[in-house]
């Protein structure tokens, strides 16, 4: 009778193309930073942000590389999780889907309130009372109900969005190239070694996201090969768009570097083209900030839903819709969480946890690869990247330097994030028992 009812339970539906899940993984990279960050850069080393641009995208790829490598051994869903699963075991293995998990419910409360910030300036409600929390409640709900209806309208819609946001984008890169003064690029004194890092390390992390590509693999229709394709066509094609964009904002404004804390791409675009290009930008960053938090509730609960099915958390977590074979409980659960933390503002120190968390993930993931070579037989679908046990060493690396840029209050978070983490996964070992 328990084979019957494990036959009959429904299973997740292998739906998403590698295009689509290329659309998800662009809509979670390329967001609201991409807006900010060339005046942040400029400020930093002039323009010489443009070489900083090129060479975090070079660093990022060993990264990608690792998690590229790792996710051709699989086919289920569950991303840095599942890898690190598999090469270290359960206990190291939970605490970097613990560490995923809080920085998936800090994301879409942040941005949730950013995008009712937003709305403020055509309506001025939208920041109180309950204008925000109607702003933020259907920002939220609306898609967590798309992605529990069907993965592929949540794909769909991701993708659907990071063609809309990267619309503005191309079109400030495309055409504002042949607009753009060259000698307000080239200009400057040349920047200290110190600057340069710390534009390289700010730039890096508009490249956060890369890793959910893999997280729903358990609903691609071919895994082995479509996250992968996805994982390395993105880290080209965003590489060259941030190159792009911060050519032609610091070609636009010779006073990039002074518009820091405003709208450097829509001032930019206004003084290329005029005041209705200004609007389409801004438009833009609105419609990020949107695509964001959908993708935000496309993948994290797949993490919770791996995490339940390895008897980690609720049980009910790892349901699948009987009709529509999504993860619904995780999805409605990250939803109602974020919810509250966007409401009770408490979410300011989950997003500064968020850093932590990623990098958590990388340095477990880029440690794995070596580990997943020996133990997981290799089949055609298998990358195995050069050099043996360079890039991932290199990778790990990388991620020592991120820890280095942090700030000591913020790996004081994620010391007691993880020792969280270790207590829950204690409990929940007794209360299972043998």
């Amino acid at each position: 009778m328990a084979d019957a009812t494990a036959r009959e339970a429904p299973s997740l539906r292998r739906a998403v193309s590698r295009w689509e899940i290329l659309g998800v993984t662009v809509n979670d990279v390329v967001g609201s930073g991409v807006y900010l960050l060339p005046a942040a850069t400029a400020a930093l080393v002039g323009g010489a942000s443009l070489w900083a641009t090129l060479a975090a995208g070079l660093a990022i790829a060993l990264l990608v590389l690792c998690f590229a490598e790792a996710a051709s051994h699989f086919d289920q869903p569950g991303g840095g999780y599942l890898y690190t699963r598999e090469a270290f075991g359960p206990f190291v293995a939970f605490e970097v889907g613990w560490l995923k998990l809080l920085a998936g419910i800090a994301t879409p409360a942040a941005l949730s309130n950013g995008f009712a910030q937003a709305v403020s300036y055509l309506w001025p409600g939208a920041t109180s009372g309950w204008g925000r929390i109607a702003l933020v409640g259907s920002a939220l709900g609306a898609f967590a109900w798309i992605n529990v209806v069907g993965v592929r309208w949540g794909a769909r819609t991701a993708s659907a969005l990071a063609m809309v946001k990267l619309a503005p984008l191309l079109f400030f890169a495309g055409a504002g190239v042949f607009l753009i003064d060259a000698g307000h690029v080239l200009g400057g004194s040349p920047p200290s070694e110190d600057g340069m890092g710390e534009a390289i390390l700010l730039i890096l992390f508009a490249y956060v996201g890369f890793e959910n590509s893999a997280v729903a693999a358990g609903e691609c229709r071919d895994p082995r090969r479509d996250v992968p394709f996805a994982q390395l066509t993105l880290i080209v094609g965003v590489t060259a768009l941030y190159f792009l964009v911060q050519l032609v904002a610091l070609g636009a404004l010779p006073d990039l570097a002074a518009r820091a804390e405003g709208a450097p791409l829509a001032d930019a675009a206004e003084a290329l083209w005029g005041g209705w290009a200004g609007t389409l930008l801004t438009a833009g960053a609105a419609i990020s900030i949107l695509g964001t938090i959908g993708g935000s509730l496309f993948t994290i609960p797949r993490y919770l839903f791996a995490m339940a099915q390895d008897g980690f958390g609720p049980r009910i977590l790892a349901d699948v819709h009987p009709r529509w074979r999504t993860p619904h409980v995780a999805i409605a659960a990250q939803a109602s969480l974020a919810f509250a933390a966007a409401l009770s503002g408490t979410f300011v120190q989950l997003v500064l946890l968020s850093v932590m968390a990623r990098t958590a993930m990388y340095m477990s993931t880029a440690a794995a690869v070596p580990v997943l070579r020996r133990r997981c037989p290799r089949t055609a679908d298998t990358i195995r990247l050069p050099g043996g046990p360079t890039i991932p060493i290199a990778a790990l690396a990388l991620c020592l330097v991120f820890l280095a840029s942090a700030e000591a209050r913020n790996l004081i978070m994620g010391a007691i994030a993880l020792v969280i983490g270790a207590l829950v996964y204690a409990l929940r070992r007794r209360s299972a028992g043998p």
